[in-house]
């Protein structure tokens, strides 16, 4: 296939992806394919394609294996396929799993491999940023390498200002924050006009590093309204938003334990661009809950609408401060919906009544990342017989805390809510006996 074929059917291929004709693209990838295990310009192309982050994810990561197996010895193949595997990936979820598709390991292999033998050649420097890429790309897996050639970059390249913002960018995603405030700083120092998107993660690593006067600074150079605040951290007023949260989000995970574990989606109260408090009670166990303080990243994975708001969804960076409230199980029932929940509001300190048959809510995969679902027809089920939890932050004595409970409840004639942890708490053991029989009654009724 001519060098002039080649460049034609690319420039087609990319013409079709813009013009959403997805069936016409994937006849010109496909005519690449066919060609590319005897044609390295081929191969390229198909790499620049998918570089292009014009290719679904799965089908880019499927041209990638392709290409890998028919040039898994040509040095250049491969540090174009590394520069690019942030397009196979997902990286705006930020805590998926280690990739499954063996190319990735074996990829790191064949690039750790050029690297050494391009030791003290200008090629080292291309090969290490491939390798530095598709290390960061296989989560905890590799880590030590990915960390290792960063760092390595920033040595051969000290003037280059995207070497140590790519530090910065790893450290970040790695919980290693006062490393990676000093790599945005040192990129940030070789910049001509300062790029938006390392002053950003300079401001994320001076917060989950609490060097709160260094992200008051940058927040405020980016002209956003905010003062210091709680937990000595910048904080202003912006609208709540939703996290996905990770019972093992990837700053806190290791090569053996490499995955997120439990997650749930929930609401924040927003305090700064990158950090807030969790106003959801969780309904499962994933080492964080209500009142917890944690970090977001920049990028959001989806957004989810409720009627004509459009709410976007972060991925879980950190968790900053777990703050020990006291969870107490209950059920109970209710004439009318949102009736137990309005408990809340007769309760001191931020305690709070959250009735998970009326918030929680299982979705598909599918259903979860599309931005047409209304869920705010979520919040519209009505249920009689419910099940949640009390929240109550750790200095309300519990004694207190059941005694305001027992009077918004009286004050609710129609409704009945069952605490038995929290009387067992309190010293009413006679009393946790007789809620926790009729607490278990309505869990069975409902199935729970």
């Amino acid at each position: 296939m001519s060098a002039e074929t080649i460049a034609s059917i690319e420039a087609g291929v990319l013409a079709d992806l813009d013009g959403d004709r997805p069936d016409d693209a994937q006849q010109g990838i496909d005519r690449l394919l066919r060609a590319q295990p005897r044609d390295r310009e081929a191969a390229l192309a198909l790499v620049r394609v998918v570089a292009s982050g014009k290719v679904a994810i799965e089908r880019g990561l499927t041209v990638f294996e392709a290409v890998f197996a028919s040039h898994r010895a040509d040095a250049e193949v491969l540090s174009r396929l590394g520069d690019a595997t942030d397009h196979v990936r997902d990286i705006d979820d930020l805590n998926l799993a280690a990739p499954a598709s063996s190319l990735f390991p074996e990829l790191v292999e064949r690039l750790e491999a050029c690297v050494h033998s391009a030791s003290g050649t200008a090629e080292e420097i291309p090969l290490l940023s491939a390798l530095a890429a598709t290390t960061r790309m296989m989560a905890r897996q590799r880590d030590a390498l990915a960390g290792w050639c960063y760092r390595r970059l920033t040595e051969l390249a000290p003037t280059q200002s995207h070497h140590h913002y790519n530090l910065g960018l790893y450290c970040k995603t790695r919980g290693l924050f006062a490393e990676g405030l000093r790599a945005n700083q040192a990129a940030g120092a070789l910049e001509a006009e300062p790029l938006e998107g390392r002053v950003w993660n300079e401001g994320i690593c001076a917060t989950g590093a609490g060097e709160g006067a260094i992200a008051l600074a940058i927040w405020q150079g980016m002209r956003q309204v905010i003062q210091a605040g709680r937990f000595g951290l910048p904080e202003g007023r912006y609208p709540s938003c939703k996290v996905r949260l990770a019972q093992r989000p990837l700053a806190e995970r290791t090569a053996a334990e490499d995955d997120p574990g439990l997650e749930e989606t929930i609401w924040i109260e927003r305090l700064s661009p990158c950090h807030g408090i969790i106003r959801s009670v969780l309904y499962q166990q994933l080492g964080v809950d209500y009142g917890d303080v944690v970090m977001i990243d920049g990028a959001p994975i989806t957004y989810h609408r409720y009627g004509e708001d459009r709410i976007p969804v972060f991925p879980h960076l950190a968790t900053l401060l777990r703050q020990g409230y006291q969870l107490y199980d209950f059920a109970g029932t209710q004439q009318a919906q949102g009736e137990l929940a309005e408990v809340s509001g007769a309760l001191d300190d931020d305690a709070v009544v959250y009735v998970h048959t009326e918030q929680f809510v299982t979705l598909c995969q599918r259903c979860w990342r599309s931005e047409q679902t209304d869920h705010e027809q979520h919040s519209l089920r009505e249920a009689h017989v419910v099940v949640g939890r009390v929240a109550a932050p750790p200095q309300l004595d519990p004694v207190e805390l059941l005694r305001q409970l027992d009077q918004a409840v009286a004050d609710r004639p129609s409704c009945k809510l069952y605490v038995p942890e929290l009387c067992e708490v309190a010293g009413l053991p006679e009393r946790a006996d007789f809620e926790r029989r009729r607490s278990g009654m309505i869990r069975s009724a409902r199935g729970v």
